[in-house]
Order: structure tokens, then C-alpha cells, then sequence
């Protein structure tokens, strides 16, 4: 949960850069937002715990669900803004309708998956308890 305000702020980041009001079609953006960075959040967390189950310490495992989640996570976030940058720099007929809701999913996928990969693991590491690594990951190698 400690994504969604990175991407309410980039959501309202990017209605201000683009000149645009509060609409439906923007909330329904902020929506849209917030799924996707609760997803994002909630994998990074279960990639934690999997490697610390697997016997990695916590440190150990925090840096290498962030290193293996990090290509995924931005490229969620740059799909997204590629599909819906034309719809958010439009002004043709029914662009009033479909520009909020771009201009927010734009802007809160540039920003939430920068400080997403910033923010949990800091707070993960703050937050769980410190493990020491066990041996346990050598025996399920092989």
C-alpha cells in the first residue's frame, strides 16, 4: 500500500502539467493507478518473503526481489505510458473525455514506479524482522 501515494502524486502531477481539472474520467484513472500499484507492491513483497523462506537473509533478500522485480515494474509503467501518450497530448473531438484519465495513468506510472522501487524496500527493511541467512538455500540448489 506505500506505492499508492506515488502514484496519486503522479496522477495529480500529471492532470497539473496537462492544464486539466478533476473528472470522472480522471478518478477512473486514479483507480486504474491504484490497482496497479498495489500489484506492484504486493509482488515486490511476496518476492521478499519467497527468498527469505529460500534461506536468503533479510538484506540479501530485499536487494534481490528488488534487482529481479525491477525490469518487470518498469516496464508495466512504460507500456502504459506509451499507449496513452497520444490520447494524452490529444485535442481532438472527445479529447476532453479521454485526456484526464491519460494524463493521470501517464503521470502516475512515470513517477510510482521510480519511488515504489525506492520506498518499499527501505521500508521493508526498516519493518521486517533481520534474518540471518540460513543454509537452507545451498540444500534446495541442488
Amino acid at each position: 500500500m506505500s506505492g499508492i501515494p506515488f502514484a496519486v502524486a503522479g496522477g495529480i502531477l500529471g492532470l497539473y502539467i496537462g492544464g486539466l481539472n478533476f473528472s470522472v474520467s480522471a478518478a477512473v484513472g486514479f483507480i486504474s493507478l491504484f490497482g496497479v500499484s498495489a500489484m506492484d507492491g504486493i509482488l515486490l513483497m511476496s518476492y521478499i518473503r519467497r527468498d527469505i523462506e529460500e534461506g536468503l537473509g533479510t538484506e540479501d533478500a530485499i536487494i534481490r526481489a528488488s534487482e529481479t522485480r525491477m525490469r518487470q515494474i518498469f516496464m508495466t509503467g512504460l507500456s502504459a505510458c506509451i499507449g496513452l501518450v497520444p490520447a494524452a497530448i490529444s485535442t481532438g473531438i472527445g479529447s476532453q473525455v479521454q485526456q484526464p484519465l491519460a494524463c493521470v495513468i501517464v503521470g502516475g506510472m512515470l513517477l510510482s514506479p521510480i519511488c515504489s522501487l525506492l520506498v518499499i524496500p527501505v521500508l521493508a527493511r526498516l519493518w521486517m524482522p533481520t534474518i540471518k541467512e540460513t543454509g537452507m538455500r545451498e540444500v534446495a540448489a541442488h
